[in-house]
Formats: structure tokens, C-alpha cells, sequence
């Protein structure tokens, strides 16, 4: 069974062979209701109708369960970022700004899941596999403003690493902000993508003539 980080309000029934995914379930739904932290792994067992010995089977604490959540939204979240960019077609710029868009829709559309990500509190470091997808997602943003860079006069070219950075920050800033899908962000007279747009197109434009 496929595992759906789009909304984890749908419930499934708990049969032997599913208990991580009814848990991943379960601990989307209680991220939803009270907050990446506002749950232990006993309320997830229960909330996916299982023992509370159940989750030992696959995860040490609530953190690591936590951290499997993280990790397959990132690896959605690459995913997502990687199809809109479309490989920079047909300019590195108007791909941006899809990836910049794509960004915004993942916050809103599986706020849960991005919770999860970025909210949970976890030290990343110490879950292997979660920093690897984490740096994996930030490798695509790195990547298409590699080529946005390749763009510019020579000499008004940044480094990589800080450009990705800045335009990371107005992603998530945005996102956070503005661009939530859980009711507590706040309302702007334009929508979430129009403001990044304007945005992206300030930060790339100010390079070129700075």
C-alpha cells in the first residue's frame, strides 16, 4: 500500500504487514490535531488502533517515528521540487519560479507532513537517513540556482551555496507566513505565489545590476 503524505486525516485499518504505514497514519492525523509535539508514541498507537507495545516493532521512540515522517516527506518534497524545475526548461528563471511555486503547494497541501519537516524539533543529525533525503531536497534547490547563476555576467555571479540560501529563506518565509494550509497564517491582499514571484524577480534582478 502506497503511502499518501497528502492527507493524514485518512484513516486505515491496522492488519498485520501495515503497522508502519498505520502509524505514519496516525501520527499525521495527531500532527494536525495538536501539533508536532503535542503527541507520545502511545497516543499514535492508539490512534491507529494498535497496542501500545505495537510501535516498538518499528521505531525506538516518538522522535524516530517522527524522523521516518520527516523523511518520506522530504523525499516527496525532492520529488515535487525536481518536477517542477524540469531540468531549467525553457529558462533557468521560469523554472524558479515553478520550483518557488511547487514549494509554496507542498506547504499548503501536506502542512502535516511539511510540520513534520521542519517543526518537529529533531536534531537531524542524528537520524541518518532523514538529513540525507533533507540535503537531497536542498541539493535540488542548489542545483537550479546553479543555473540561474550561469546566467548572469560573470562578474555579478554569487556563490551557489548563498544564493540557494537567500532563495530558501523566501520559500520558506513565504510559505510560513502566508502560505500554510492549516488556517494560521496570515491573509495578505495577494496570493502566497505572487509575493515570491515578485520576490525572486527583485533578488535575481538586484544581482544583475548590483
Amino acid at each position: 500500500m502506497a503511502w499518501d503524505p497528502s492527507d493524514g486525516s485518512k484513516r486505515r485499518s491496522y492488519h498485520h504487514g501495515n503497522l508502519r504505514e498505520a502509524l505514519i497514519d496516525a501520527a499525521l492525523r495527531l500532527i494536525r490535531e495538536k501539533g508536532p509535539a503535542g503527541f507520545t508514541i502511545a497516543e499514535a498507537a492508539r490512534a491507529a488502533g494498535v497496542s501500545p507495545a505495537a510501535p516498538y516493532r518499528h521505531f525506538r521512540d516518538r522522535d524516530e517515528l517522527m524522523a521516518d515522517v520527516a523523511k518520506r516527506g522530504f523525499e516527496e518534497f525532492t520529488l515535487a521540487l525536481r518536477k517542477a524545475w524540469d531540468e531549467g526548461r525553457p529558462s533557468p528563471l521560469a523554472a524558479l519560479h515553478r520550483f518557488g511555486a511547487a514549494y509554496l503547494a507542498f506547504a499548503r497541501d501536506h502542512t502535516p507532513t511539511y510540520t513534520a519537516m521542519f517543526e518537529s524539533g529533531l536534531r537531524i543529525g542524528a537520524y541518518p537517513q532523514l538529513a540525507q533525503a533533507s540535503e537531497e531536497a536542498f541539493g535540488a534547490l542548489r542545483t537550479a540556482c546553479e543555473a540561474v547563476i550561469a546566467t548572469l555576467p560573470a562578474a555579478k555571479r554569487p556563490p551557489a551555496l548563498m544564493m540557494a540560501l537567500h532563495i530558501w529563506s523566501l520559500c520558506h518565509g513565504i510559505a510560513s507566513l502566508f502560505g500554510r494550509g492549516d488556517g494560521t497564517t496570515r491573509q495578505v491582499p495577494m496570493k502566497p505565489e505572487e509575493l515570491l514571484e515578485a520576490a525572486i524577480i527583485i533578488y535575481v534582478e538586484g544581482l544583475r545590476v548590483s
